[in-house]
């Protein structure tokens, strides 16, 4: 069975997509970093028994009517990456880190929101984003968790509404490609964390060997 076909045929946690939601929602799982500081692709590292991409996609599978993972280019043949729907950055969105595929995405279908997911939070559970979709607000460009750190919004968690796609341009355009700035500088719907751990983000070496560790102790 594929994984696609697997997914098709298993219950959804709850039904998230009606007519009063807004446009249909896709996900978007973010891969297409080059990992410098963790020296090797953090994509495919395991914290839950499978490569962290293929967990953010079932994840997101669960909950959206259609996954993808973003990558770039060289990564599509990669174990791990292969397998899974695609959606690389476009050659105009160069170097501008996770925003490209963001807009990536946003340029191939317009028409839907898209549920983001870095691939970097180990620590996202079934409940972090199944709170996103119910408090998700279609009327605003962005549905957001504010960071427990800091106060400010978590842009690579979050549900972005297709009539945000025309004012990430306009920001590109000026020379934001900050997808947190981008957010601060918008009308969006904040959510309070309801777990202050669910979007730490794992980078280094050091920081995956405790993650690692207090993932598999149930933290």
């Amino acid at each position: 069975m594929s994984r696609k076909e697997e997914r098709k045929g298993r219950p959804r946690r709850f039904a998230l997509y009606n007519e009063a939601a807004g446009a249909p929602l896709y996900g978007l799982v973010l891969t297409g970093g080059k990992s410098t500081r963790m020296h090797k692709d953090k994509s495919l590292l395991n914290y839950h028994g499978k490569s962290q991409v293929a967990f953010c996609y079932d994840l997101l599978g669960g909950l959206c009517e259609r996954v993808f993972i973003s990558n770039r280019q060289d990564q599509a043949h990669w174990p791990g990456h292969k397998a899974l729907p695609q959606i690389h950055d476009r050659p105009k969105y160069q170097n501008i880190g996770p925003l490209a595929g963001i807009l990536s995405a946003m340029d191939k279908y317009p028409n839907v929101a898209w549920l983001v997911l870095a691939c970097d939070l180990p620590y996202v559970k079934p409940k972090t984003l199944e709170v996103l979709l119910k408090k998700r607000n279609p009327l605003k460009i962005a549905t957001a968790y504010l960071s427990s750190h800091d106060g400010l919004p978590e842009p690579l968690c979050a549900i972005y509404e297709p009539r945000g796609h025309a004012k990430i341009l306009d920001f590109l355009q000026t020379g934001i490609v900050c997808p947190r700035q981008i957010l601060i500088r918008s009308d969006i719907e904040l959510l309070d964390p309801q777990d202050k751990t669910a979007l730490d983000n794992i980078n280094d070496p050091e920081e995956y060997k405790a993650a690692l560790k207090k993932v598999q102790h149930g933290g």
